[in-house]
C-alpha cells in the first residue's frame, strides 16, 4: 500500500452496524469475477443480508474490513476450523483496487487468527488470473481444483512460518555469498 493509502486507511472488525455497506462493497467488488465467468449468481452476489448477518454472527467467523474515513473500501472474511483458517470473499471497490488493500487485508487477518491456527486456506475460481497472482505472491501455494457446478475453484495454501522461513533462509545465504570488504 502506497503511504498516502496507508495512512488514510484503518483495518478493523466489520460489525453488524456495518452489514448492508459490506453486502454492497460485495457485490460491487464481485461483479469483475461473475463477468469472467459468465455467472451472475455466483455466492458473493446472490447473499442476502439477513444470510450475510447470520454468518458474521457465527462464532468460527471474523470478518475484517479497510476504511477510509467512513467508507468500507475493502473487506476479507476468514472461517477458523481448528488448526485451519480459510480466507473468503476478498473484496476491494472496484475504484479503489490496485492500491494495495487486498494485500494488507491478507495480511491484516493473522492478529486475529487464534494461537492453533498453522496454515492458511483460500480458494478463487481457476481463470482469476489477477487473484492467482497476488495469493502466490505472498506466499500461498496451489494445492487443488475443485468443480463446483460450472465453476472451477483453485485452493491454495500457506504454512504460518514456512514462508518466513525460506525467506530468512535465502536472505542467509545471498549475505554469505557477498564478497567480504
Amino acid at each position: 500500500m502506497s503511504d498516502a493509502t496507508a495512512d488514510a486507511t484503518r483495518i478493523e472488525l466489520v460489525d453488524d452496524d456495518h452489514a448492508g455497506e459490506l453486502l454492497t462493497l460485495r457485490r460491487a467488488a464481485f461483479v469483475s469475477e461473475a463477468q469472467l465467468y459468465d455467472d451472475p449468481h455466483i455466492p458473493p452476489l446472490t447473499q442476502t443480508l439477513h444470510e450475510l448477518r447470520e454468518d458474521m454472527a457465527r462464532d468460527d467467523v471474523v470478518t475484517i474490513g479497510a476504511w477510509e474515513g467512513h467508507r468500507l473500501v475493502g473487506s476479507i472474511r476468514v472461517e477458523i476450523e481448528g488448526s485451519r483458517a480459510t480466507l473468503g470473499r476478498l473484496a476491494v471497490a472496484p475504484d479503489q483496487q490496485g492500491k494495495g488493500i487486498g494485500t494488507a487485508l491478507l495480511f491484516a487477518v493473522l492478529p486475529y487468527l487464534p494461537e492453533q491456527v498453522t496454515e492458511i486456506w483460500v480458494f478463487t475460481g481457476k481463470d482469476s488470473k489477477q487473484n492467482l497472482a497476488m495469493y502466490t505472491k505472498h506466499g500461498y501455494e496451489e494445492q487443488f481444483d475443485q468443480a463446483a457446478g460450472e465453476l472451477t475453484y483453485t485452493y491454495l495454501r500457506r504454512v504460518l512460518g514456512e514462508v518466513e522461513a525460506r525467506r530468512a533462509a535465502h536472505a542467509q545465504r545471498d549475505e554469505s555469498a557477498r564478497p567480504a570488504e
